[in-house]
């Protein structure tokens, strides 16, 4: 099991492709951060840190995490 990280200015946020089940609600709410057009896909800095970390609580699967840096 590989966990990618992205690291933003506010924020790193994780993603475990195995156990990703594509409900695609980060794409949904967030597609400035979450764009799988771009390589990197994600980009923690696209959104404020806030609306990211609720998107991130919504994902079903519980394949993405934040790691905020302002606590």
């Amino acid at each position: 099991m590989e966990i990618k990280r992205y690291e933003g200015k506010h924020a790193t946020v994780t993603f475990d492709e195995t156990t990703c089940i594509h409900a695609g609600r980060c794409v949904g709410r967030l597609p400035g951060v979450f764009n799988l057009e771009r390589d990197p896909w994600i980009n923690p800095d696209a959104a404020d840190v806030d609306a990211l970390e609720e998107t991130i609580k919504a994902c079903p699967s519980g394949a993405l995490g934040i790691s905020r840096k302002d606590r």
